[in-house]
């Protein structure tokens, strides 16, 4: 078989380059005794197991160091897992390297209970966890809601991507855009370890994208109280999709303090994204069949696209010990956004490929900040334990907008995508150069919490609940006034049990809640006038029960889980009744499933991330009950996930890799009339590990998508996201 030319051409230039890299940061940081100069390179011992320093605050990991044996759950703080009654997986640095992980969403690619989507004419990554969204707006820093990017947040400054599985209103509040009732991502930043660091990398993918990532960390003072960690990266190049270009820049300072008491920390990064002819996902017009996916490298997106992200954000955070038994905390950070795109978007319109395409210019500026406070403390009270909790929580956000779309539709074909002209102007609202506000959020919060502990905590009962006020206010792109206001507050409670026989084994149960903003009853529907036009409803309430068993055998673990989310009434069930004409809140979705996961390093040398979620949706109550007991959009029947690291007996420091993703059919329509078929993927890779002159050095070869498979890779939505194509990379890594 003939190797395409993309995967021949650019490696060779780039193993040489890369390697001389290598040996230069090596020669300059340890000078040649006058015996060596000249001569041939000699490699010292190797050193397989060489880890990076992890923040000593974190929960610890698993033999391998791919995964953590527990996270950040919001206002219970770190955790074990097998002592809180909720599913989590938290996955480290050393996995993000060592997979060559740029993303979030390249890290979440491990998880079976998690698929991905893209924005409509964007790039945001789009997560389906449980088969419910989670946009990236709603994604935690080290706790904190909307101070990430809104679309693309980079790995290279993170030391943990923590999954929260299932609705999470108590244990971190409302998400700022009411996403994540299937579950949460929360990102822990990089901190100096107790051992210098100094990490250089580089790398290459086979369309010749260069990359090159600096990672510095140092401790300072009596007893390395203080910490710096600094990291710096860009890439830039094209991507595996054709005339699909990206370019990539981050700068984030970690500063920490920790004293006896008083533990201090303040991160501040600045990341910059520019993509251009960025291809997105696909609305579905009027067709009566999906066709298949194009080719994988088809990009029916036009030249002309672009879309840039800029974001400024930092946050502090400071822990208090009052004494053995209290701790006292607080957090506050910011964010500032600037977007601005050329933006084309493709709809289908017929069975053959057939689309239209259209244009806009959309400027969006958005400035948030984020605050938390609150209390952990520990006591008995005759045989039984108690672990309090107290916090307040609070978001501010602040969106400026404006649009200019295109007038103009023009044919087109995703098999064949031909250019058209760029938007000239339309249908627009608000000041392109200086957008207007349009939108503010405010939401605030108290929860509180006790988890009691019976028969020597091997018994563990959580009891709690969050008040939560949400304020989304509305305002006209032109005149600035405000054209809604709604205000409404709720409570969520959250309940749970641990039950642990046996000193590896956790039984487990919880019932918890998600929210979400209520909808606004609009003014009209059709020709006819509703009733309660712009009556405000409710935060919607989705509510949650699992059950399940989790184990721990020390080098790895295991769970296995039950549960079942219903999720009131999204668009397709909001019924305008036909006799009354009332705008009501009905109808319901229903999500069931089961889990099973498998990770860590079973045996020596062979590390496993897998894992299998098989869903059943079902939708009750819609509109004149016309889809009631049809599945809903986007959710796949299965997803499987098999990751295998595998150290080669007898090739000291070769590791070989492969992961299998499988996921099943999805419906792309309420009716259940179009539908994605089952889809596979399959990933390869290898990494070498050795010294150069006491210098530890890796180099890491990874495949993405072997087959160059074409496939429709999620519906969420009712757009069709199409996966990526394969993708090779090469990158290098010196300790130095």
């Amino acid at each position: 078989m003939t190797t395409p030319a993309r995967l021949r051409v650019p490696f060779r230039a780039t193993l040489l380059a890369l390697f001389c890299s290598l040996s230069v940061t090596a020669h300059a940081e340890t000078p040649e005794a006058p015996e060596t100069q000249g001569k041939p390179l000699m490699l010292g011992d190797v050193n397989v197991n060489a880890q990076a320093p992890t923040a000593s605050d974190l929960p610890p990991v698993y033999a391998g160091g791919q995964v953590a044996r527990g996270g950040q759950l919001g206002v219970l703080g770190n955790q074990d897992i097998m002592d809180v009654p909720f599913n989590m997986t938290a996955y480290t640095e050393e996995l993000i390297r060592d997979q060559q992980s740029e993303t979030i969403g390249d890290v979440l690619l491990n998880d079976s209970s998690v698929r991905q989507a893209s924005g409509y004419s964007n790039q945001a990554q789009t997560f389906m966890i449980r088969g419910l969204p989670l946009n990236g707006d709603d994604i935690s820093f080290n706790g904190l809601y909307g101070i990430l990017p809104r679309q693309i947040v980079s790995t290279d400054a993170l030391e943990r991507v923590e999954v929260f599985k299932g609705p999470n209103a108590f244990i971190n509040g409302v998400t700022p855009t009411g996403s994540g009732i299937g579950g949460g991502v929360n990102v822990q930043p990089k901190r100096a370890g107790d051992e210098p660091l100094r990490r250089f990398s580089t790398d290459i993918s086979d369309d010749g994208r260069i990359g090159e990532h600096l990672d510095i960390g140092q401790r300072f003072g009596e007893d390395n109280q203080f910490g710096v960690r600094l990291n710096l990266s860009q890439r830039e190049g094209d991507t595996a999709i054709d005339d699909e270009n990206q370019r990539s820049k981050l700068l984030a300072l970690g500063l920490d303090y920790r004293g006896d008491a008083l533990r201090v920390s303040g991160d501040f990064i600045y990341s910059k994204e520019r993509i251009n002819g960025g291809r997105s996902s696909v609305n579905l017009g009027d067709t009566t069949h999906i066709p298949d996916a194009p080719s994988a490298d088809t990009n029916y997106a036009q030249k002309w696209g672009f879309s840039e992200i800029e974001d400024t954000f930092g946050m502090l955070r400071a822990e208090y010990d009052l004494n053995d038994s209290w701790t006292a905390y607080a957090a506050a950070g910011a964010k500032h956004t600037r977007e601005v795109g050329n933006f084309d978007s493709t709809t289908l319109v017929g069975n053959d490929g057939s689309s239209v395409t259209s244009g806009s210019y959309i400027p969006h500026n958005e400035d948030n900040s984020s605050a938390m406070t609150g209390l952990n403390g520990k006591f008995a009270t005759g045989p039984v334990t108690h672990k309090l909790n107290f916090g307040l929580a609070g978001i501010w956000t602040q969106q400026r907008n404006a649009y200019d779309f295109d007038q103009n539709d023009y044919s087109n074909n995703i098999y064949h995508p031909i250019d058209v002209p760029a938007p000239g102007g339309g249908f627009s609202g608000g000041d392109l150069g200086d957008p207007g506000i349009t939108g503010k959020t405010f939401m605030r919060s108290v929860a509180v919490s006790d988890t009691l502990g019976f028969i020597d905590d091997r018994l563990l009962i959580t009891l709690g609940a969050r008040r939560q006020q949400l304020v989304v206010q509305g305002y006209d792109y032109d005149t600035g006034s405000r054209t809604s206001n709604y205000d409404e507050s709720i409570t969520t409670p959250v309940y749970g049990i641990v039950f642990k026989p046996w000193d590896h084994v956790s039984f487990y149960a919880n019932r918890i809640e998600g929210l979400a903003q209520g909808p606004t009853a609009p003014t009209t529907s059709g020709s006819r006038v509703v009733v309660n036009a712009n009556e405000v409803f409710a935060p919607t309430r989705s509510k949650q029960i699992e059950a399940g068993v989790k184990v721990d055998m020390g080098t790895y673990g295991a769970t296995l889980g039950v549960y079942r989310i219903e999720q009131p009434a999204d668009g397709y069930t909001q019924i305008i009744d036909d006799t009354t004409a009332v705008f009501v809140q009905d109808g319901e979705q229903v999500n069931k499933g089961v889990e099973l996961n498998v990770f860590g390093e079973p045996l020596d040398g062979l590390r496993v991330i897998s894992g299998v979620t098989v869903m059943d949706t079902e939708l009750k109550q819609t509109q004149d009950g016309l889809n009631d007991g049809n599945q809903a959009i986007g959710v796949p029947s299965f997803q499987f996930n098999a990751n295998v690291d595998w150290d080669v007996p007898g090739l000291q420091g070769v590791t070989l890799s492969g992961r299998m993703l499988r996921t099943g059919g999805q419906y792309a329509d309420a009716a259940n009339n179009l539908s994605l078929p089952t889809w596979n993927r399959f990933d390869a890779g290898a990494r070498y590990a050795f010294k150069v002159q006491e210098k530890d050095v890796t180099v890491r070869f990874g495949v993405e998508n072997v087959a160059n498979k074409s496939y429709w890779e999620s519906a969420q939505g009712g757009y069709l996201t199409q996966g990526e194509p394969r993708s090779a990379k090469l990158s290098g890594t010196i300790d130095f």
